[in-house]
């Protein structure tokens, strides 16, 4: 038994390269055929459309008049006038850089609901992988469970045992197998919600061992790095240079407006044309609008300090809870590998030495001390997954 526990260790540690491939293509395949991610990719191209509206000049203005004369000896007038209005350049150099800018804030957007789909994707199959391990290791249990389940009906028979014992023996089988039905539906839940994710498509998973996905050696050296790939902080960022822009595209829409056209007019045989200018002079339309961008800009500013200090408390949580995860399942493996009794105790049973109920009281510190060190190993698991969730971002 002690070396089928320090194989399940291994077994459960070990990583391949082709598993490692099928996770990724998992994950792959739930990207391409989400309908979540579908529908925000449409969408976020519909506001990328929407911010190149209204940037460039506005639509020219064609106006004309016929207008009767009295007395009829005067005549009719007719009048024909085309205007076209338009701001200093700077406006629309403004215009521009915020469309862009606001196009860059949109694709950040659905990076982050798509680094947020796949992590959720990526729990989903770290539980399965959980629930995988636990079922082979239930397995053995239900094995063993038969097992003395059928030697003590048979000792029953024979009268070498009363019928307490022989109950112990049965009660012990069908809880097993009752563990094993809570597995399965486990398992069959988690399984539909990796459908649902892949857009409602059934997909195969098969992997059945953890990653071996490492923590960062240095915090501080990683930090730095994942800040730069955080769209959130990115987006923040965007929302500042939006507002200093904002700032120059106020401060250019208080200058003059102009109008130049050309206007003709014809009446009793007269024609008169020529070109048309005109000037704005902005007094009260945008009254403030400097002062609300340059508040705006502190706002972005106070908010892109906040996410920053936010995401590196986050971020150095989840590290040091890894850490913590990680030496605790240490000392699990080590606990198992080398001070497990479940052989001894099975040879014990059956020459006779132990009764079934201290088998099973001293089978249950095993069973106990295996099942907390796989939730302590998927926990850390899913820790790191968290970690690592830009990671899987591409820019």
């Amino acid at each position: 038994m002690k070396k089928l526990i320090i194989n399940i260790l291994l077994f459960v540690g070990a990583y391949s390269a082709s598993a490692q491939n099928e996770y990724e293509q998992v994950l792959q395949q739930i990207e391409t055929n989400s309908a979540t991610l579908n529908a925000l990719r449409l969408e976020a191209e519909a506001k990328k459309a929407n911010n190149r509206t209204g940037i460039y000049l506005s639509n020219p203005e064609i106006e004309f008049n016929y207008l009767w004369g009295e007395p009829a000896e005067t005549g009719n007038r007719k009048d024909i006038s085309i205007k076209q209005s338009f701001d200093f350049p700077a406006v629309y150099a403004s215009k521009n850089k915020i469309s862009k800018l606001e196009n860059s804030n949109v694709e950040l957007e659905y990076r982050s609901e798509r680094i947020n789909l796949l992590l959720s994707a990526r729990q989903v199959c770290i539980q399965l992988i959980y629930y995988k391990i636990l079922a082979k290791e239930y397995e053995v249990r239900l094995q063993n469970a038969k097992d003395i389940a059928a030697a003590y009906r048979i000792k029953l028979d024979k009268g070498e045992t009363n019928a307490i014992e022989n109950n112990k023996a049965q009660l012990y089988l069908n809880s097993i197998e009752n563990e094993i039905k809570n597995i399965e539906t486990e398992q069959n839940s988690l399984l539909s919600e990796l459908v649902r994710l892949n857009g409602g498509k059934e997909i195969l998973f098969s992997v059945d061992n953890f990653s071996d996905k490492q923590l960062p050696a240095n915090f501080e050296q990683w930090y730095a790095k994942a800040e730069e790939k955080n769209p959130l902080l990115q987006y923040v960022k965007g929302q500042i240079a939006i507002s200093q822009q904002q700032i120059r595209l106020n401060k250019s829409l208080a200058l003059p407006k102009f109008t130049a056209g050309y206007m003709r007019e014809q009446v009793a045989g007269q024609r008169y044309e020529g070109v048309s200018l005109g000037i704005s002079i902005p007094l009260r339309e945008n009254k403030n609008r400097v002062k609300q961008a340059k508040i705006q800009l502190k706002a972005s500013t106070a908010t892109f300090e906040d996410r920053r200090i936010q995401f590196y408390g986050l971020l150095q949580n989840l590290y040091d809870k890894a850490v913590d995860l990680q030496q605790i399942l240490q000392k699990y493996q080590t606990s198992l590998s080398e001070y497990s009794n479940e052989r001894l105790l099975k040879k014990a049973l059956d020459a006779g030495e132990i009764s079934l109920l201290n088998y099973l009281l001293e089978s249950q510190y095993y069973y106990e001390l295996f099942n907390k060190m796989l939730e302590t190993e998927r926990d850390y698991e899913l820790t790191v997954a968290k970690l690592h969730a830009l990671e899987q971002d591409r820019n």
